[in-house]
């Protein structure tokens, strides 16, 4: 174990060494107990800003609160858990009792990368991590490697899609207690599965956070970001809070990762730059004891932080979210062109191709939306396993207006072909809950915040949406779901009984399948891919032929069409063992000179003669 940081309580012989940041405050003590039982101590004032007190006889399961110069009473920001939800007491915690059954559990490489993104409340009927402990069977049977959770940080009210979370130590309550999410983490780690944990350190929720009445200095005017309040990472203590909070999931709850939620909201003048710090900070901590890998979200396309060092290692970042290549097959599959997909919808298979070799789509091109005008850094230098690609993920069902997912948009032929795309490409793929067995629940923005918040929410909801195609009317957009009811939560829960039945039990196998060959056939040679070593060729309207130069020598290849017309003539079938097809029919003579039919996806192996 670490030292305790500077944040939050420190369990010491016969008590509790009580520490809080609040530069603003001129006094402050530490509230501890309940009900008639209260006692309140006083807290020191040591340099900069930090108070301290120790309050002997306390220890875990305490409940504490600070009273700010005798006026307002308020949690730790660094709760590690907040049992009776945000406005309420903090509560003392020793994650060194948790006793760990996957003691040896040193992690997985990252080449090995499968992802199944979920939300804890929506994944199971219970929604809690016990609830999803009983469905990590279900993964380990499908062939994932890589639980990742969206933000548990506690949040404001009962529901919440946790990017609004104000408590960003503490898991929340309505999830379960910090010793039942470490039960899930220690459960996954002996099926053989990593997990992951969405974390936000570019704003604070609008609801439940005190920081601005004693410690302002956590903020900055300088600039804002699209949620709230800037924060100010050139302020040491602001980044040792985050750098804290980043290592206790890490080492406290033993995850295997870390992905920064919207890294291109964090705005840091300082040298070094607080992601390049807190990169350097877990690979020390970590190098050499157990894998740990950082996983960006980033709409900059910032190749830099995903550069490799001479040993192929990442220096700071293993992989970014891959939005481009998402944003590209959508267009493809769906033909929509509103909002953000208008910069993809004039070459949707060119920006596919450059995508799936060379990472992003656009490297520093012009960039044909508001965002700015130009977009990206080059990328084609990195490996293929620097980028995570996917079909869907919260972002992409959730924040559009109905929540509809890929299968209410797209023919089920042309969602096949998309996921063998997906599945099979050098790129560690991630799959969104459900949709292995294309569940039909939409998966709505949700939200449980009082007024007048939640109608500023519901409004600016509608508001966004009213440059789109169907709901530039105001009538049509009183059909977007309300955020805030109860309802559009409960729509989006998956129905777990639907994976035996038709069409879904089919799809199941099918993905089953897809990873089986990923894992046996394409996944050993991901662990020396290089960057730099793919091609790609146009054939025709939708016809496209891309290599991949793999470990030990390998060639990987795709034969694709990926329109509703056949494609002739046929592009030239790649050298080597064809692995996986979604064409009908089996006659080689035949198949090699017909037409390539519409939404064929075919790879193939070659093996570097021995």
């Amino acid at each position: 174990m670490i030292p305790p940081g500077p944040f939050g309580p420190r369990l010491e012989p016969g008590g509790v060494r009580f520490r809080l940041w609040a530069p603003a405050a001129r006094s402050v003590q530490v509230e501890v107990g309940r009900g008639q039982g209260i006692q309140r101590f006083p807290m020191e004032h040591l340099e900069e800003g930090w108070l301290e007190g120790v309050v002997p006889d306390a220890g875990p399961g305490t409940h504490y609160r600070f009273c700010i110069d005798e006026e307002d009473r308020v949690p730790d920001p660094a709760s590690a858990f907040q049992p009776v939800g945000v406005h309420g007491p903090s509560q003392v915690v020793d994650p060194a009792a948790y006793p760990w059954r996957s003691d040896a559990w040193e992690g997985r490489p990252w080449h090995e990368a499968v992802f199944y993104e979920v939300h804890v409340g929506a994944f199971t009927r219970q929604g809690t991590f016990e609830g999803l402990q009983r469905r990590l069977d279900h993964l380990a049977e499908l062939g994932v490697t890589a639980l990742e959770l969206m933000p548990v940080a506690a949040f404001s009210g009962a529901r919440n899609w946790g990017y609004d979370g104000v408590y960003p130590f503490a898991p929340d309550d309505s999830y379960g207690e910090p010793d039942t999410l470490r039960a899930l983490v220690d459960e996954a780690h002996g099926r053989g599965l990593m997990v992951f944990l969405d974390v936000v350190y570019n704003h604070f929720g609008p609801e439940g956070n005190y920081l601005r009445r004693y410690a302002p200095q956590f903020f900055t005017d300088r600039f804002e970001t699209p949620w709230g309040e800037g924060i100010d990472f050139h302020r040491p203590q602001v980044r040792q809070f985050f750098i804290q909070n980043a290592i206790q999931w890490l080492e406290d709850y033993r995850f295997d990762g870390l992905r920064l939620d919207a890294v291109h909201a964090i705005v840091d003048e300082s040298e070094p730059h607080i992601l390049q710090e807190m990169a350097e900070t877990v690979e020390a901590r970590f190098a050499g004891r157990r894998r740990v890998h950082l996983v960006l979200e980033n709409g900059g396309n910032e190749a830099r932080w995903l550069e490799r060092t001479g040993k192929g290692r990442p220096r700071w970042y293993a992989a970014q979210w891959n939005d481009d290549l998402h944003h590209a097959m959508h267009v493809l599959g769906t033909g929509e062109s509103d909002g953000y997909y208008q910069a993809y919808s004039h070459d949707p298979l060119g920006h596919l191709a450059r995508t799936l070799t060379e990472g992003f789509a656009y490297q520093g091109d012009p960039f044909p939306t508001a965002e700015g005008p130009r977009r990206g850094e080059p990328s084609g230098h990195l490996p293929p396993t620097a980028f995570v690609g996917f079909l869907q993920n919260h972002d992409q069902v959730g924040n559009r207006p109905l929540g509809d997912r890929i299968t209410d948009l797209a023919a089920p032929n042309v969602v096949e072909s998309l996921l063998a795309l997906l599945l099979l490409a050098p790129s560690p793929p991630l799959l969104f809950m459900g949709e292995e067995w294309a569940a039909p629940e939409p998966f709505f923005f949700f939200c449980d915040f009082g007024q007048p918040l939640a109608g500023q929410v519901q409004e600016g909801r509608r508001r966004e949406f009213s440059s789109f195609r169907g709901f530039r009317e105001p009538a049509a957009r009183e059909r977007i779901p309300d955020p805030n009811a109860r309802e559009s939560f409960l729509r989006s829960v998956l129905d777990w009984d639907l994976r035996s039945e038709e069409p879904h039990a089919s799809r199941l196998a099918r993905v089953k399948k897809l990873l089986r060959t990923r894992r046996k056939v394409l996944t050993p040679l991901l662990r020396s891919a290089p960057g730099g070593a793919a091609r790609w060729e146009r054939h025709g309207a939708g016809g496209l032929i891309a290599q991949w130069h793999l470990g030990d020598g390998a060639l990987w290849s795709l034969r694709a069409n990926l329109v509703d017309e056949a494609l002739t003539p046929v592009p030239p079938e790649p050298t080597g063992l064809r692995i996986h097809t979604t064409r009908k029919g089996s006659d080689p003579e035949k198949r090699a000179h017909s037409a390539l039919p519409p939404w064929t996806v075919e790879w193939y192996m070659e093996k570097a003669p021995r």
